[in-house]
């Protein structure tokens, strides 16, 4: 966590710099919404209750709330307004997912008695043609002039902490000095890149870049098996492209329940991914008109050509050049939440005593490979190591009506129970709609709701969020002791009489 002496100023992360191209007319559009060039910077009149540095997901979120409630705030963005989710994460990677998705579903039309004459052309750049248009259609939602008439006073330029409490602006209209009662550092975070040798001398897509793509590379080489690796390897080989994804680790998702990355594993094997886990020793060489990977892989050494290389292992936070040590800040980055940073730094409780923390959130996530994977709370790990005893159940798809009748029953939904309570700690599933479906684990838990609500839910026939209840079930099926039994029976005998 963050150590802030003066309480004055909450840390989070976002990305440094990307480029956004090719230069058309839906980039253009992006632009002039999230980094329009004839902006000016306002004056600043007067101390602003909170100043924001970094307008990404959080810094967005941060901002907007603060605003909304009466605060006086400012909103600084050295580069383009909706960070990488807008730009270079969620909004073009979901526009391309589909896409590829649309690719496969074609291949695999035959199942469903849809025949396709050969010759059906394929076109990677107007794929990604289409995710420009849907990002910038997107776009407006963060723009500088939408958050300015919501009441936030938006700087284009870098900013930096030159005292306890002010920050200089420098941008393209001139510098500004803004002073603030408190700040949160919203500045995100950039990609990791490992040392991989000849790695920066051969070049390398992150996945700031990747979506500049308009020809469809035909051989790939990606780096790091976790969700970013995982969506990205999936897509491009649904593409067509030949693709090589390299994990140091055994398997993909190596922090998810294996199970459940075991069935993705296997979908992206079908959709033609060479997976290359448990590498060592891997180097990256410049041949005369491509790039060579040799990697151990179990043994087993491989010398793969490829056109285009992707990293993606991981995240590294921007707190370079903001100033932190002239208000003596330390930090270790964590992805703090915006509406925690609201309620800490507008409504701070005497001496510090009950600020809401990280750890007092319900965070569900998911990765969207084909089939998703989606997880809340705890692994059945984590409440070992916590010392929690839990009840495991799990109920696989291919027993759900509708997962069949759409061909999609391959994975399942498993929860994790206290024990002795009707407690959900943790669930994971697995499933096309994965992302959508964990939303009721999530509200059941933030709720303290239990199993026993799930399980007198009414959830509509046939969907595959059926599963939910169904693995509810199990758990009320398991503790339908006998003595109930036996009580009931002595109930409906005395009931015939």
């Amino acid at each position: 966590m963050v150590t802030q002496p003066s309480e004055r100023i909450a840390v989070m992360t976002q990305r440094e710099e990307s480029l956004i191209l090719p230069n058309d007319e839906h980039n253009c559009t992006l632009i002039s919404n999230v980094h329009p060039s004839n902006w000016v910077n306002p004056t600043p009149a007067g101390r602003y209750n909170i100043v924001v540095i970094g307008a990404g997901t959080a810094g967005l979120i941060t901002a907007v709330i603060a605003a909304s409630l009466g605060a006086k705030v400012a909103l600084i963005e050295k580069h383009l307004m909706g960070g990488d989710c807008l730009n270079v994460g969620c909004v073009p990677s979901k526009g391309i997912i589909r896409a590829a998705r649309a690719w496969a579903d074609l291949r695999n039309a035959a199942e469903f008695g849809l025949h396709i004459p050969p010759g059906v052309k394929y076109d990677f750049g107007a794929a990604m043609a289409r995710m420009r248009k849907l990002r910038a259609r997107i776009s407006h939602i963060d723009s500088v002039h939408r958050y300015t008439t919501l009441g936030v006073d938006v700087y284009i330029g870098s900013g930096r902490f030159t005292g306890a409490d002010t920050i200089q602006v420098e941008g393209p209209s001139g510098n500004r000095t803004l002073t603030f009662a408190k700040a949160a550092v919203c500045t995100g975070a950039r990609a990791s890149v490992p040392s991989t040798p000849g790695l920066k001398e051969v070049g390398y897509l992150t996945n700031e870049t990747v979506f500049s793509l308009t020809e469809l590379p035909p051989r790939i080489g990606v780096i790091g098996a976790g969700p970013i690796g995982c969506e990205l390897a999936q897509s491009f080989a649904r593409f067509g492209s030949h693709v090589y994804l390299v994990e140091a680790q055994h398997g993909i998702m190596p922090n998810e329940d294996r199970d459940a990355a075991d069935i993705v594993e296997q979908q992206m094997v079908r959709d033609g991914v060479n997976l290359l886990c448990c590498g060592k020793d891997l180097t990256v060489q410049k041949t005369e008109a491509s790039k060579r990977l040799t990697v151990d892989s179990h043994g087993q050494q491989y010398d793969v050509v490829v056109d285009e290389i992707l990293v993606g292992v991981g995240r590294t936070p921007n707190v370079e050049g903001i100033g932190l040590e002239a208000v003596g800040v330390e930090y270790n980055a964590p992805d703090a939440m915006a509406q925690i940073v609201i309620q800490n730094a507008l409504f701070p409780h005497p001496f510090g005593i009950g600020y809401a923390t990280v750890e007092s959130l319900i965070m569900p996530w998911c990765t969207f490979t084909e089939p998703e994977v989606a997880h809340v709370g705890m692994y059945e790990q984590d409440a070992k190591e916590k010392g929690i005893e839990v009840e495991t159940y799990t109920y696989k798809l291919d027993e759900v009506d509708r997962a069949i009748l759409d061909g999609e029953d391959e994975g399942f939904a498993r929860i994790h129970i206290q024990k002795g309570t009707d407690k959900i700690v943790g669930a994971t599933i697995v499933a096309a709609h994965a992302g959508d479906m964990i939303s009721e684990f999530s509200v059941s838990m933030k709720a303290g709701a239990g199993a026993k609500t799930i399980a007198g839910t009414i959830h509509p026939y046939p969907t595959q969020a059926e599963v939910n209840k169904k693995v509810v079930n199990l758990w009320r099926k398991a503790h339908f002791t006998p003595r109930t039994k036996n009580l009931l029976m002595k109930l409906f005998t005395w009931m015939r009489r």
